[in-house]
């Protein structure tokens, strides 16, 4: 629990990253649909192709940056639930069962855990089981 807490900072950054790019990649591929949709009306018009290579080169840019973020943050050992509300779920073993620590973009600290089955809807409060506790699941000792 303490170890996950301690990444936040950088998840939510990473998270932030990923999102802004995710999000100006998304314009940039609104505005090129743009011109798509009025050249299909016009029956055609003059385009300056080299803007267009130059929009779809920084679209794929953006994606590349959110890409690059989301698996900084997969290689990290997190999962990413949901981009639209910044939704990351930490591994954490409890009990013997592995459960997620469930943290969203904009609160201050992990508060909640659900189920590997439940999700997000199963949200429940940390108690005292979550104490001091790595957010790994220990590796199974062999016999």
């Amino acid at each position: 629990m303490d170890e996950a807490q301690a990444l936040v900072p950088v998840l939510e950054s990473l998270l932030k990253r990923g999102i802004d790019a995710k999000q100006a990649a998304e314009a940039v591929g609104e505005n090129l649909q743009r011109l798509s949709h009025r050249i299909f009306l016009s029956g055609g018009m003059y385009v300056d192709v080299g803007k267009v290579a130059q929009q779809r080169t920084e679209m794929d840019a953006h994606i590349q940056r959110a890409k690059d973020a989301f698996e900084e943050i997969d290689a990290i050992g997190v999962q990413v639930k949901d981009l639209d509300i910044g939704l990351l779920d930490f591994p954490c073993k409890v009990n013997e069962e592995v459960v997620l620590l469930c943290w969203k973009m904009g609160e201050s600290k992990i508060t909640h855990w659900h189920t590997m089955e439940a999700g997000f809807s199963g949200r429940q409060p940390l108690d005292d089981r979550f104490e001091g506790r790595s957010n790994r699941p220990k590796p199974e000792k062999p016999n």
